[in-house]
C-alpha cells in the first residue's frame, strides 16, 4: 500500500510575519518532496476539520478565543510566540483535518502509512491554551478521533521534537488508552517533561519522558529508541502509532542544540517503522511539528518519507556533519533512571 503525504495550500494562510515558524518551512518541504522521485508515495489534499472535532480535545472557551481572534484580523495567544492571523483558523482546521484523515486512512487500511506536512504545528497546544507556535493539537485530535470511532483502542505517541510535547501530555495524562513518549532537550521551552512526570490516576505509568542534555547527537537519540522506546512499545503493544515529528534536533537548527543529522533522522525513522511493523502491522501516521532550518528540515522530511515508502536511498545532510557530539555517554544516566522508573 502507498505512503500518503497530506498537505494543503490553506496551511500557508497562517501568516506569522518575521517568525521562525513561517510558511517558508512548508514551502521548502513540499518543493523538495515534489522534486524528488518518490515511488510508492501518494500526494493527498488535506481536508478541513469540522470545529466539532477540535472540541473533542480543546475547551469551548479556548476555541471561541481562537475563532474570535482570527475573525478580528489576528493577535497572539501567549507572550507573542504564537501568532493568529486572519487566515490562521482555516490553516489550523486543515492541519487538524490532515492529521485526522491520515490516521483514519492508515487505521482503515487505505494507506500503508502517512506523513502529514502541515502547519501550524500542534504538540504544545493544551486543552485550554495555545503556545509554542501551536494553535490546535493536530495529533491529539487525530488520536481522540481514532479512539472515539473505535478504529484503535491502544495508541502510542512518539514525540522526538526538541521541545517537550506538553500539550499532548496534558491531554492524555490520565488516559491509559494513549501511551505518550517524549524525548527532548532539557532545559528548554516549555520547561516540562521531567522523567518523574509519569501520568495520573488510570494513566499512571503511561506517560514517559526522556529529557536530554544538549549535544547528544545521532547516537544518543538512537540509544534512547533502543533502550526505552523499543521495550516500552513492545510491552504496551499499540494497535496504532502516531509520531510527533519535530526536526529541530538537527545540529543546525537555530532554536536548539542537539546535534542530530539528516542520516540520523533516517535511522530514527527506520527504528520506529520496524517497531510499527512488528507491533501494529506497520500502522503509523507522522505529523510534522518543529524544524526551523529550512534546508535541514526539507532534507529530513524527504529522508523520513523515503523510509516510510520503503526506499533504501539515503539522503545526505545539506550542512554536512557536525564536529564532536556527546553520544551515548551523555544519555546513559537518564536512560537508566527512566528504565528503572518504568520497569523496563
Amino acid at each position: 500500500m502507498a505512503t500518503g503525504v497530506y498537505y494543503s495550500d490553506a496551511c500557508l494562510l497562517h501568516d506569522t510575519g518575521d517568525h521562525p515558524e513561517s510558511r517558508a518551512r512548508l514551502q521548502a518541504v513540499m518543493a523538495r518532496l515534489r522534486a524528488a522521485d518518490l515511488p510508492g508515495v501518494a500526494f493527498l489534499d488535506a481536508p478541513a476539520a469540522d470545529l466539532s472535532l477540535v472540541r473533542t480535545v480543546h475547551s469551548p472557551s479556548y476555541l471561541d478565543r481562537v475563532v474570535r481572534k482570527a475573525r478580528q484580523g489576528g493577535g497572539t495567544l501567549d507572550a507573542g510566540d504564537t501568532v493568529v492571523s486572519a487566515g490562521s483558523l482555516e490553516a489550523a482546521l486543515h492541519a487538524v483535518g490532515a492529521a485526522v484523515e491520515a490516521a483514519e486512512a492508515v487505521a482503515e487500511g487505505r494507506l500503508g502509512n502517512a506523513f502529514v506536512a502541515v502547519r501550524p504545528p500542534g504538540h504544545h497546544a493544551t486543552p485550554s491554551e495555545g503556545m509554542g507556535f501551536c494553535i490546535f493539537n493536530n495529533l491529539a485530535i487525530a488520536a481522540r478521533n481514532l479512539l472515539d470511532r473505535g478504529l484503535a483502542s491502544r495508541i502510542a505517541v512518539v514525540d522526538f521534537d526538541v521541545h517537550h510535547g506538553n500539550g499532548t501530555q496534558d491531554i492524555f495524562y490520565g488516559d491509559p488508552s494513549v501511551l505518550f513518549f517524549s524525548t527532548h532537550q532539557m532545559p528548554l521551552f516549555p520547561g516540562s517533561g521531567r522523567y518523574s512526570e509519569t501520568g495520573r490516576g488510570r494513566g499512571e505509568g503511561y506517560n514517559v519522558n526522556v529529557p536530554l542534555p544538549p549535544g547528544v547527537g545521532d547516537d544518543g537519540y538512537l540509544y534512547v529508541l533502543d533502550q526505552v522506546v523499543g521495550p516500552l512499545l513492545r510491552r504496551y503493544r499499540p494497535d496504532m502509532l502516531l509520531v510527533s515529528a519535530g526536526y529541530d534536533p538537527h545540529w543546525m537548527d537555530p532554536l536548539a542544540s542537539m546535534a542530530v543529522t539528516v542520516p540520523g533522522f533516517r535511522q530514527m525513522a527506520t527504528r520506529i517503522k520496524d517497531l510499527a511493523a512488528v507491533l501494529c502491522g506497520g500502522k503509523m501516521a507522522w505529523v510534522l511539528e518543529g524544524g526551523y532550518d529550512l534546508r535541514a528540515l526539507a532534507a529530513a522530511v524527504e529522508a523520513t518519507v523515503r523510509v516510510l515508502a520503503g526506499s533504501d536511498l539515503e539522503v545526505e545532510d545539506p550542512h554536512g556533519v557536525p564536529s564532536g557530539g556527546g553520544g551515548i555517554g551523555l544519555v546513559e544516566g537518564v536512560v537508566s533512571d527512566v528504565r528503572r522508573l518504568h520497569g523496563l
